[in-house]
């Protein structure tokens, strides 16, 4: 008679214990040329074990010789119940109750057929173990022989019943043609898991409910409490059940088989004591308070759901700084010696603790207390230090503001934030953001009507002038920073003297050089700055006194080049009774001549790079007031023009910038130096409080200190908040992507080759270059072969165009012309500017006007008023740098960022150009791209790139120099699907 054991690991084993009976084949050739040179111990008569000889089939044969008709006569028991765990699987096959796993063997991933599971299947396994022979039973387990015969014959017989037809898909061809996938990983194989486990919505589902300590469990310290895991089941949708050790089998079984999954998601749930009655664990506290932390999330990826007590309160501990004024500001400067007085509290929640909850808090040991009735879990060694800096900060004697904020930089407690800060008195006014400023009428020589927002923030400029601090406005680009400030100017000079303003002649603008500036009366449109104004009444009742001091200097304003121009013509636009002096150009006015031209101004412009040559002269002036525009130029502070900045003496600063912080902290330092000298301390002060702890480790009482001390300084307002604006049109912005052509990608590939070869043994700063001008050369091969090789080549071969990116620049604005429609094209190369601006004039047959940093300030300012024009160029190229600021070109609707910087806040700066106050047209942002090249890989690695703080933090390039060289080789691959047809 033939006998059959199944072996884990080895597969079907046959031995006969008389002479063979003939058998069909395939199973009886197979068995008449074998040599039966196995040996395996085998149960005999039930009791004893025995040597035999066997015949081994490895699964596949295995699966078909089990699903053959036998004679019963000629099989052993123990053989026809293999045959009919072998039919059982057929018939779950047939009944498409199988999905495909990837398993790693022999170094190597596989696609293998597995039966779905749940409760049907479970419950058929449970009568095979309980119906087992005694034989097949491997040291009394049959759940270890059913497991592996179930898993090794799923396969084979799943392949013999489905059609093996080829498929695109590369898992499907592994899984139909049974070779390696190449692209398996341990991810895929998750995923596929986590499918399977939604197909089994039959059974119970494991539900893991945490029940507080009781009388039983429960101590006075809670570090020692014992708390209860109930384990319970529950099906399509009850209450959840608790799972008792006497129920029913099947439901014991399928508790225990997912608690096991659930101890395999969350290990910690291992080892613990249990309940003698239940299958219930007991848990100490600190495995509780990890539970919650960690372990929710971990088991909620396994489908176990966690139910905690209704009294639980998951809460981080925050301080609060509450500040009373000692004097009432009256009309005169408080300023940075204005006496306050202050006291600290620390919350968990909504709850401000008393000083016996935090005595008890300081020697707790433990992460979860009950604080008035309710379990609160918290960090207890956070909560600990935080309670140690309360208890030992409650002087609340006078103190100085700067001491004030000297204790808000300085007052570090790890990880625990400072959320709030109020205010009494005069400290409300600089230090509530929410607290509404005594409004301030728009003054009445403006000729432009304020928006609301732009109302709010001349009253804010004006009492931080009264009070004696500096100020950044930081609102976005385009919503009127420059109105603002001449709305303060004007409103200044009209408290001064009491009277009328100009109303029917406009003071003139001067040039320092001595040319005269056009002047001008309208009053429509404006762009960047006024947002928006429109001509505003001057008559007397209008005029009110202001109780403020006035400001019998002048001031100086300092800005870009490029945007001296539209200060000049905003300002004669919007402020006509102001008295505007020019310092610019080669003639312009020095000694004397400066000094006697000063004494007669109201507002003096310059630029940055006079700032620092004319520095001597500049400083031998009385200012009222320095304002520095697009102040992001002092952003290193180490520069001659940010030193300048600050060496000159001013009653009062003003900075005004839409982006505050580019790239580092380190720039919030430097211009908030400039206006608010030492606040932020000296820059390694700076580095250790804020900029490590926030950059590296992202610590939260890092970030809520920098913003507390630094908001009452700063007023930002974004575009896309609906309470500062509800005219602007929507912004649409896609990243639109083209493909290498062939010549492109072989340069490319060059490119890459070379530089592997290069970093492959520097080091220090030699890598680092050499991975920056890599990244630099593979822009240029993607915006075109000329460009990368600089021979002078044309733009097309043969009437084809070498560059997928610039024929996809053709079809973009194809379309933008044909609307009647206008476009600004950026690109950080000026090179590749000065390539792709005659092609484009002679293909699309118009002008096209190129800025960039060399073109004169005259030249410049005619190119923005004809881009303006109805009938002016409906194309525009401009250089990253030179055109990213400071210009209002509304005139256009969509901008195409030929080349990426990587820096979203130098883009979207660049994009604010046309969408901003004045832009009548929904606004169309295109990035450009190349498909599966490095441009592609940062931009969708920097797409959620996180702000720090609520400033813009851009991404900019050196971190790629940080990768390793295997990263490096990963991003810079030139991808399969680079290239185009």
């Amino acid at each position: 008679m033939l006998h059959g054991l199944w072996s884990p690991g080895s597969g079907l084993l046959l031995w006969h214990d008389s002479p063979l009976v003939a058998l069909p084949d395939p199973l009886g050739s197979a068995l008449r040329a074998s040599k039966f040179r196995h040996r395996v111990e085998v149960l005999v008569d039930g009791t004893e074990t025995a040597q035999v000889r066997a015949h081994a089939m490895a699964p596949i044969a295995a699966a078909d010789a089990l699903r053959q008709r036998l004679p019963s006569e000629a099989v052993s028991g123990d053989l026809r119940f293999l045959a009919h765990v072998a039919r059982g699987i057929e018939r779950w096959v047939r009944a498409g109750r199988i999905v495909p796993e990837l398993r790693r063997a022999d170094g190597q991933w596989w696609v293998r057929w597995r039966l779905v599971g749940g409760e049907r299947q479970r419950a058929w396994l449970a009568e095979l173990a309980v119906a087992m022979p005694a034989a097949l039973r491997v040291a009394g387990r049959p759940n270890a022989v059913l497991d592996d015969l179930v898993t090794e014959l799923t396969d084979p017989i799943a392949r013999t019943l489905i059609d093996a037809s080829t498929a695109s898909h590369p898992l499907v061809d592994a899984l139909v043609r049974d070779i390696a996938l190449d692209g398996g990983s341990y991810r895929v194989a998750e995923v596929l898991e986590q499918w399977r486990a939604t197909l089994t919505g039959d059974e119970p589902e494991l539900v893991l409910r945490l029940l507080e300590p009781d009388g039983e469990l429960g101590t006075a310290d809670e570090s020692v409490a014992l708390w209860r895991l109930e384990v319970c089941l529950r099906l399509d949708g009850a209450a959840p059940n608790p799972v008792l050790l006497h129920t029913d089998p099947n439901l014991l079984r399928i508790a225990v088989d997912k608690l096991g999954a659930a101890q395999r998601a969350y290990p910690r749930l291992r080892d613990l004591p249990s309940d003698p009655r239940s299958m219930d664990l007991l848990l100490p506290t600190e495995v509780v308070v990890d539970l919650v932390e960690h372990g929710a999330h971990a088991l909620q990826a396994a489908g176990v759901k966690l139910l905690l007590p209704r009294a639980w309160n998951v809460s981080a501990p925050t301080m609060r700084l509450r500040v009373d004024s000692a004097v009432p500001a009256a009309e005169s400067t408080v300023g940075m010696p204005g006496l306050v007085s202050y006291r600290w509290e620390l919350a968990l929640g909504d709850t401000v603790l008393t000083k016996a909850e935090m005595a008890r808090l300081i020697t707790s040991k433990s992460d979860l207390v009950k604080l008035r009735g309710d379990w609160v879990q918290a960090d207890h060694k956070m909560l600990a230090a935080a309670a140690r800096y309360v208890a030992a900060h409650t002087d609340t004697s006078e103190i100085t503001f700067a001491d004030l904020i000297g204790e808000l930089a300085g007052g570090r407690v790890e990880q625990v934030p400072i959320t709030e800060v109020t205010a009494t008195g005069w400290a409300a006014d600089i230090l509530d953001r929410s607290r509404e400023l005594a409004p301030i009428a728009p003054p009445i020589g403006l000729k432009a009507q304020l928006r609301p927002y732009q109302e709010r923030g001349l009253a804010w400029l004006a009492t931080m002038s009264r009070m004696g601090f500096g100020g950044i406005l930081a609102d976005d680009m385009g919503l009127g920073k420059t109105v603002q400030v001449l709305a303060l100017l004007v409103h200044e000079r009209e408290s001064v003297s009491g009277a009328m303003p100009q109303s029917t002649a406009q003071a003139p603008v001067r040039e320092s050089a001595g040319d005269a500036v056009p002047q001008s009366t309208s009053s429509g449109p404006v762009g960047e700055s006024a947002g928006d104004a429109v001509p505003q009444s001057t008559s007397p009742e209008a005029m009110r006194e202001s109780a403020s001091g006035g400001a019998p200097h002048p001031t100086l304003l300092v800005c870009p080049m490029s945007v001296v121009g539209n200060w000049q013509r905003e300002t004669e636009r919007f402020a006509p009774d102001l008295r505007v002096l020019v310092h610019h150009g080669a003639g312009r006015r020095l000694g004397d001549e400066l000094d006697a031209a000063v004494a007669d101004a109201d507002l003096v412009i310059t630029t940055y790079a006079l700032l620092a040559r004319d520095l001597d002269e500049l400083k031998r002036q009385s200012w009222d007031r320095m304002v520095l525009d697009e102040a992001q130029h002092i952003k290193n502070a180490g520069t001659r023009q940010a030193r300048a900045a600050r060496s000159l003496p001013a009653r009062h600063r003003l900075a005004l910038t839409g982006t505050p912080v580019e790239n580092r902290l380190e720039e919030l330092r430097s211009i908030m130096d400039f206006a608010m000298p030492k606040m932020l301390g000296s820059a390694q002060t700076f580095r250790a409080r804020f900029a490590v702890p926030i950059e590296r480790e992202r610590d939260e009482n890092a970030i809520s200190r920098l913003r507390m001390i630094t908001q009452p300084f700063v007023l930002r307002r974004v575009k896309t908040d609906p309470a500062v604006i509800t005219d602007l049109p929507e912004k649409l912005e896609m990243t639109v992507r083209a493909n290498l052509t062939v010549e492109q990608a072989a340069l490319y590939q060059a490119v890459v080759d070379d530089m592997l070869e290069k970093i492959k043994d520097a080091k220090g700063m030699a890598r680092k270059g050499a991975v920056l001008s890599a990244l630099t050369r593979l822009k240029q091969v993607c915006n075109h072969p000329a460009h990368f090789l600089g021979d002078g080549s044309a733009m097309l071969h043969r009437g084809n165009h070498r560059s997928g990116k610039l024929a996809l620049v053709e079809d973009v604005l194809d379309a933008v012309l044909a609307d009647g429609e206008k476009a600004l094209l950026f690109t950080q190369f000026r090179e590749f500017g000065e390539l792709i601006a005659p092609y484009l004039v002679e293909r699309f047959g118009t002008e096209i006007p190129f800025l960039h940093g060399g073109v004169p300030k005259q030249r410049r300012d005619t190119m923005v008023t004809r881009f303006q024009e109805p009938d002016g160029p409906p194309l525009m190229l401009l250089s990253l740098k030179a055109g990213g600021t400071g210009l209002t070109l509304t005139a256009a609707n969509h901008v195409v960022h030929l080349d990426r910087w990587w820096n979203p806040a130098v883009e979207n700066q660049a994009t604010d150009r046309a969408y901003r106050i004045g832009q009548q047209r929904n606004v169309q942002v295109r990035k450009l791209v190349c498909v599966d090249t490095i441009e592609e890989r940062i931009d969708e690695m920097i797409s959620g790139k996180r702000q720090l703080a609520d400033l813009a933090i851009g991404a900019g390039e050196n971190w790629i120099t940080e990768l390793s060289t295997d990263e490096l080789q990963h991003l810079f691959a030139l991808g399969a699907e680079a290239v185009g047809e």
